[in-house]
């Protein structure tokens, strides 16, 4: 079993940690999906509580677990949702261009799941390399034909990636940021690896829509850390890089795309001292934006299950769409199990056959929301629900509806 390390001190700059502005409980990993001969076993779990470090504005998790208890086989593959390789293709595109990248290019992709995102910049005729701890997805990158070191990204790791690929013109790292505990080392072997001219570029979920939109379920054991633009300024400053520019985008519920030089660097573009001073306005830099979200999460938890109890006091039957991550904190803050929630189901063949971890909810593939016919179905990926919708318009047109939970439940029938 995994331990889980408590910190008393930021993991960003040392200073002394206040206590959790919200504290979720102590929950199961939740990437920790459980076969069905297991359903009677008994499931490790681990507080759940986030805090701000006054010091240097970093928000993070008070206690963590070794990433490679997370992360060495791991059931997320990015190239199941149709939107997300939409977003990896534009983003190709885009960088690309932005930074003239031709054939002599080298990009390093850190966390680089099955290959999604380094297919596009393979099909350029751009030389890549992925970086993917996790062996069945670089089991998977490599069968499709993207080269793929099997490590974790860090100092230890960084000299061997450049001995096998070169200084890169440019590393990207998208959603990796948050899953690092040892942030500072990380951000330095990035340095290490990037060349005197090269950029860095990170995509993240953005603190400040999660804490606008509610997004308390994005919030789990594998995301250390919950990233305002002043808190990056922070970690960047310390491993001798440079934030040269910033920009929103809208993946994941509201995100971050940095992106990062050396700090030879000229001056950064108007977007980062605009973003910063926003920030500063809005209560970013200071502690009681955070004390009031833990009870904007309590309203939101007591909102669903009266919604829940409600449909099922009155017979309808309810189910959901998706076993992401994100949707085992939502059912398991909530207290929501089969009682209320009989299945989900999930394109991933990889989640098929499985139970979600603490809920125990059986995850089936997508056709039996045709079969069983339940009356709701709630989008726990509501990051995608568009494309979930869109997808399921034969499950609206039978009588169907879906409840999207976040930022407060509603009802979609159409």
């Amino acid at each position: 079993m995994p331990d889980n390390h408590k910190t008393t001190a930021c993991l960003g700059c040392g200073a002394a940690l206040a206590p959790p502005f919200l504290n979720l409980g102590r929950t199961p990993l939740a990437n920790s999906y459980l076969r069905p001969e297991h359903a009677a076993a008994n499931e490790p779990v681990f507080d759940l509580a986030v805090t701000y470090c006054g010091q240097c504005h970093l928000v993070q998790l008070t206690s963590t677990v070794p990433p490679e208890s997370l992360f060495s086989e791991y059931l997320y593959f990015s190239s199941y949702s149709e939107s997300y390789l939409a977003h990896a293709s534009e983003m190709a595109d885009s960088l690309i261009s932005r930074l003239n990248l031709d054939s002599s290019s080298r990009v390093l992709e850190i966390a680089s799941n099955d290959g999604y995102l380094l297919q596009f910049f393979k099909r350029r005729g751009i030389p890549v390399l992925g970086i993917e701890p996790a062996h069945n997805i670089a089991v998977q990158a490599r069968e499709r034909g993207i080269p793929t070191m099997e490590c974790f990204f860090g100092t230890d790791s960084a000299a061997a990636i450049v001995a096998r690929n070169s200084l890169a013109d440019l590393i990207i790292g998208n959603n990796v940021m948050a899953h690092v505990p040892a942030i500072n080392a990380f951000l330095s072997a990035v340095r290490t690896c990037l060349k005197p001219q090269g950029t860095a570029v990170f995509e993240f979920p953005y603190l400040g829509d999660l804490l606008d939109n509610n997004e308390f379920d994005t919030i789990y054991h594998e995301h250390v850390f919950y990233y305002s633009l002043g808190a990056v300024c922070a970690l960047v400053r310390r491993a001798r890089l440079k934030l040269v520019d910033v920009e929103r985008q809208s993946v994941h519920g509201g995100s971050l795309r940095i992106f990062l030089q050396h700090e030879s660097a000229g001056p950064p573009a108007p977007a980062v001292p605009a973003m910063l001073e926003e920030e500063k306005r809005r209560g970013l830099l200071g502690p009681e934006l955070y004390r009031s979200f833990g009870k904007a999460v309590e309203d939101l938890k007591s909102e669903l299950l009266r919604l829940l109890w409600e449909l099922r006091a009155s017979g309808k039957s309810v189910a959901a769409y998706g076993a992401p991550a994100k949707g085992n904190t939502l059912l398991n803050y909530c207290g929501v199990g089969r009682d209320l929630v009989q299945f989900t189901v999930d394109r991933s063949p990889h989640k098929q056959g499985l139970l979600l971890p603490g809920s125990r909810i059986p995850i089936l593939a997508p056709q039996a929301l045709l079969e069983k016919r339940p009356q709701y179905a709630v989008i726990l990926p509501w990051n995608i629900a568009s494309e979930i919708i869109e997808q399921q318009q034969q499950y609206l047109r039978a009588g169907g509806k879906f409840i999207i939970p976040i930022p407060h439940p509603v009802i979609v029938d159409g």
